[in-house]
């Protein structure tokens, strides 16, 4: 399989989770900027969306979009336990946050990435994304992860995600659980050895 990915994007969270897994992957990089991989090829060509992450099979097929991505990586190695059973409640939690990260977590991050954006809009985004993060704290009382005491690829995606708040000067310190999860998260070996294939050493930027 190869996994087009852009350094710190949201693509670090299949990268984690193919590395939890111990799945084979060949990392292909994608310069956003341009719209081509290291080599020169066109992106759109993998993936007419033009951003990643993007994931070929090894049939020739494409699979786009990282809770699509990360939920059939962990499917491949069912002992490893990424992802809840199918049919059980545990998996459609698990669906449930992976929803919740993608549209009022991440999405909310696009103001800030954008620079022609109206400072109105970003200052907005922020009291946003706090709001947000107010409640996952809360959600992460008492549990080492969000599904409990497992680690899951809804881990995986949130830690990704959060690991843009230091270049928006938003501050995780003041929600305890939240800065604990990160760090918990952060010295597992499989998201260090993503975060050093990366050339990443505390997180990313989309």
């Amino acid at each position: 399989m190869k996994l087009y990915y852009s350094k710190g994007a949201c693509s670090l969270s299949p990268h984690i989770v193919a590395l939890e897994a111990g799945l084979a992957v060949e990392l292909v990089s994608v310069d956003l900027r341009t719209g081509t991989t290291f080599d020169g090829t066109d992106f759109k060509k993998v993936n007419p969306k033009g951003y990643v992450p993007t994931l070929v099979l090894d049939n020739g097929e494409t699979l786009t979009e990282g809770p699509a991505i990360v939920q059939y990586l962990a499917d491949q190695v069912p002992n490893k336990a990424l992802i809840p059973g199918h049919g059980s409640l545990a998996r459609y939690r698990a669906i449930e946050w992976l929803n919740f990260i993608s549209t009022e977590l991440h999405k909310s991050f696009g103001p800030l990435f954008t620079p022609q954006a109206p400072e109105a809009s970003k200052v907005a985004a922020k009291e946003n994304l706090g709001k947000r993060l107010d409640y996952v704290n809360q959600e992460l009382n008492g549990k080492e992860y969000l599904l409990g005491s497992q680690f899951s690829v809804a881990d995986a995606y949130l830690f990704t995600v959060l690991s843009w708040t230091p270049h928006f000067q938003i501050d995780l310190s003041s929600r305890a659980n939240v800065a604990a999860f990160m760090e918990r998260v952060r010295i597992r070996p499989a998201v260090q050895a993503a975060l050093r294939a990366e050339g990443l050493t505390s997180g990313g930027n989309n």
